[in-house]
C-alpha cells in the first residue's frame, strides 16, 4: 500500500471544499491509499458498497451493464473527483463497473469512516449533494440527447464534454489526455462502433478531428461545437 499522500492533495476537491487544514489532515488518516494499474477493476457492478473513492491521479472509467449485456459508459473521472461514494447511502450496492484506464491512484474512506466524517464536517455531505445533483444533471443531459438528437449531434457532445474536462493543448488542437476508444464513444452515445467510425472518419476527412489508437485530437474545436448544436457549416477556413 502506498504511504499516506499530503493532506496538500485534497485542497481543490470539490468534495472537500470549505475545509481547513485540521480537517484536512483528518480526512486523510481516514483515507486507504491504493495504486491502480491500468485495466485494473477498483469495484464491480453489484458487489456491495464498501467505501467511497477520490481519485488523485491517472483515470477511471465507470460502466454499467445493463440485463440484456449492452454496456453503457457512464462518466470518465478524473483527478480530484469522487466516485462510488453515492451507493453507500443508497442500496448499498455499486451501481456499475470502475476501471482503471490509465495507471491511477486512488482513496478510499470505508463507509463507517464517510460516515463519521460527515458527521463531524457537514461541508464534506453538503459538498457531496451538489456533485451528486451535478451528476444527475449531466445524466439527464444525457438522456435527452440520445432521445431527441441525431447521432452526430451525441458525438459531438460526448467529445467536447471529454475535451472540458480532459482536454490537453498540443500542436495539432486540443488532445483528450486519456485513452478513448471508439467503442468507449460507441457506449456514450447510445450508438454502434460502426457509426461511431463513420462518423469520426468523416470528420478526419474534413479536418475537425484526428483520431488514432485510443487517442482523439480536435483540430476544430469550432467546427465541433458547431455539429454539437446544430449550427450552419463554418466556412472551410474555420
Amino acid at each position: 500500500m502506498p504511504p499516506s499522500p499530503d493532506p496538500a492533495v485534497l485542497r481543490g476537491m470539490p468534495l472537500f471544499a470549505g475545509l481547513d487544514a485540521d480537517a484536512l489532515a483528518e480526512v486523510v488518516r481516514h483515507a486507504r491509499p491504493r495504486r491502480v494499474p491500468k485495466g485494473t477493476p477498483i469495484f464491480s457492478q453489484g458487489e456491495t458498497a464498501a467505501a467511497g473513492h477520490a481519485l488523485i491521479d491517472g483515470r477511471v472509467k465507470i460502466v454499467q451493464t445493463g440485463p440484456d449485456g449492452q454496456q453503457v459508459v457512464m462518466r470518465f473521472i478524473g483527478p480530484g473527483e469522487m466516485f462510488g461514494t453515492l451507493a453507500i447511502f443508497t442500496d448499498g450496492l455499486y451501481p456499475a463497473d470502475a476501471v482503471a484506464v490509465s495507471d491511477s491512484l486512488a482513496l478510499s474512506w470505508p463507509t463507517a469512516a464517510m460516515t463519521v466524517l460527515m458527521e463531524r464536517h457537514p461541508a464534506i455531505a453538503m459538498n457531496a449533494l451538489t456533485i451528486v445533483g451535478d451528476r444527475l444533471r449531466e445524466v439527464q443531459n444525457r438522456l435527452r440527447e440520445v432521445s431527441t438528437e441525431r447521432v452526430e449531434r451525441r458525438i459531438a457532445h460526448a467529445l467536447i464534454r471529454l475535451v472540458r474536462q480532459a482536454g490537453r493543448r498540443v500542436e495539432a488542437g486540443v488532445e483528450i489526455d486519456f485513452p478513448l476508444s471508439r467503442q468507449d464513444v460507441a457506449e456514450m452515445t447510445g450508438t454502434t462502433l460502426h457509426t461511431v467510425s463513420r462518423t469520426l472518419s468523416a470528420w478526419e476527412s474534413q479536418g475537425i478531428v484526428e483520431s488514432g489508437r485510443q487517442q482523439v485530437v480536435i483540430r476544430k474545436p469550432h467546427a465541433l461545437v458547431a455539429i454539437a448544436e446544430d449550427l450552419p457549416p463554418l466556412r472551410p477556413d474555420r
